[in-house]
């Protein structure tokens, strides 16, 4: 007979209230560098690979090292591994700040990548081992993928104030009072877990998952701004022959850093699937409104950026109600073809927009988060859930790698065939930048003399739109899709409580300050 789960109170509550400090900092990294990095390269002089680096160094990282970390948190104790994550973030946060150099300051990134590669997996997993009953870590997730999603757009307004009131380096500084909290209030109130039977550390998996990581996502990052460039082609097919032989190493090996067991969970393999194809819709998004708030609308960056928090409003409401909706009775399968389908109605808002449709792309970008937030929360429920409880950390890292992987595949697809549709709603007379990117676009048309200018302008504004609208439609297609599938493959699947096991108990309670 399983043990009911034990309810969680005030302190384990408190403790998710610190949990969620690094994990919005983390999130926020992402985007805090968008205004700042022309004042970097105003102070830093940076060469044009090194800009690249400087801004893309933190996921590449980051993306790279999830599955390692998951792994580390589940052998030397998820809080430990948090703590840890925690310093390396401060310190890193310290030096990037006032970094003198390039080199010093994509050193100062790759190591806020490795702080975020620990601190992701580990709050994650935290939570599962926090919240063992059903109803409370539904909502606790729910708040979790709130937090996450809206760091993301608040660090590039964060930033866009930062800058203008003080230099590019407060950016970082803002990160050093939350990771000092964290330090102080974690070993007061985290319990300490982590598996009690890890096996030994399989270390060669570590550079196969990076090297089967790293050239996928970098790939698709760059296709779609360079297009099917071959060295991109390159570097995605080697990834993925890289990842052929990391499942290969995790089948055969004795001590696998990601166990096949938690691919025989009930629900976890179609939550993973279907999470990845979220977040492919969430970034694919992202993709085109930045642009259009600043290149078609004429949005200054920083307004560009507060316009774009108003979609996060529905964000923190449609976790929690997903999750009551559960609560009641509703069955998860429904729920999440629900959200896909809201998604795919965002998609559709967008792909019925014009040349001057502020509301109306606001709205869409709105309605496309909440359902994603809906679908993210109740599958990252069910997939941790249906992971046995000392692989919490394992499990925490898969989901997160393919949130990457997902978000990669969306801007690399969408953007693709955006671009595609740009190139071709083009006058076949217009500059060869013009033709290229709406940004090239703009610049040639600024530099053209009187009625000209504003012709080409005018031009490559419509086919950015025409681009967007077509790439808007595919992400719907493929949302209904998704639904689809969840309609299906979600069907009757219930999570059943699950305690920690008796060895976990017992290394819980020889840890300091364990539960």
């Amino acid at each position: 007979m399983t043990p009911k789960p034990t309810r969680a109170g005030r302190r384990e509550w408190t403790a998710l209230t610190v949990l969620m400090l690094p994990l919005l900092l983390v999130s926020m990294d992402v985007s805090v560098l968008y205004f700042a990095i022309p004042e970097i390269s105003a102070d830093l002089d940076p060469s044009g690979t090194q800009q690249l680096w400087i801004f893309d160094i933190y996921g590449f990282v980051l993306a790279g090292l999830l599955m390692t970390m998951g792994a580390v948190g589940d052998r030397i104790g998820r809080r430990r591994l948090l703590l840890l994550g925690a310093a390396a973030f401060g310190a890193a946060s310290l030096l990037a700040a006032y970094a003198h150099t390039p080199g010093t300051l994509i050193a100062a990134r790759a190591v806020l990548g490795i702080g975020g590669a620990t601190l992701m997996p580990s709050t994650m997993a935290l939570v599962r081992t926090m919240f063992t009953d059903p109803s409370q870590r539904a909502k606790a997730i729910g708040l979790w993928s709130g937090v996450m999603t809206a760091g993301i757009a608040l660090g590039s307004v964060m930033s866009g104030v930062l800058v203008e009131h003080f230099w590019w380096g407060s950016v970082f500084l803002v990160n050093l009072p939350a990771m000092a909290l964290l330090l102080i209030l974690g070993p007061l109130l985290l319990p300490e877990s982590r598996n009690p039977s890890p096996g030994r550390f399989d270390v060669l998996s570590v550079p196969l998952s990076m090297a089967a990581v790293l050239p996928v996502v970098y790939g698709l990052k760059e296709l779609p701004s360079e297009g099917w460039n071959v060295r991109y082609v390159v570097s995605i097919t080697v990834g993925l022959l890289f990842a052929a032989l990391f499942v290969h190493r995790q089948r055969t090996s004795a001590s696998p850093m990601i166990s096949p067991a938690l691919f025989r969970g009930h629900g976890f393999t179609p939550a993973l699937v279907l999470n990845t194809v979220s977040a492919f819709g969430m970034m694919g998004s992202a993709y085109f409104s930045t642009q259009y708030l600043q290149s078609v609308l004429g949005k200054s960056a920083l307004e560009s950026a507060l316009w774009s928090l108003l979609p996060s409003v529905l964000i923190g409401v449609a976790a929690p109600a997903a999750a009551q909706l559960v609560q009641r009775g509703v069955e998860r399968a429904y729920v999440v073809t629900a959200g896909f389908a809201t998604g795919a109605a965002g998609y559709v808002l967008m792909a019925l927009s014009g040349t001057d449709s502020l509301w109306l792309v606001l709205t869409a970008c709105g309605v496309l988060a909440a359902g994603i937030v809906i679908v993210m929360s109740q599958l990252t429920d069910l997939a941790l859930g249906s992971a046995p409880v000392e692989k919490a950390g394992a499990a925490s890292s898969l989901l997160e790698t393919g949130t990457e992987f997902g978000g990669a595949m969306g801007m690399a697809a969408l953007g693709s065939i955006g671009t595609a549709l740009y190139r071709h709603g083009m006058p076949s007379d217009a500059p060869a930048p013009a033709q290229e990117t709406l940004g090239g676009a703009l610049a040639v048309a600024a530099g053209l003399p009187g009625r000209a200018g504003d012709v080409l302008a005018t031009a490559a504004r419509e086919a950015f739109t025409d681009g967007m609208r077509g790439a808007a439609l595919a992400g719907a297609l493929v949302l209904l899709a998704a639904a689809g599938l969840a309609a299906l493959g979600l069907r009757h699947i219930r999570v059943r409580p699950q305690a920690p096991t008796e060895n976990a108990e017992q290394a819980d309670r020889l840890s300091p300050s364990g539960a």
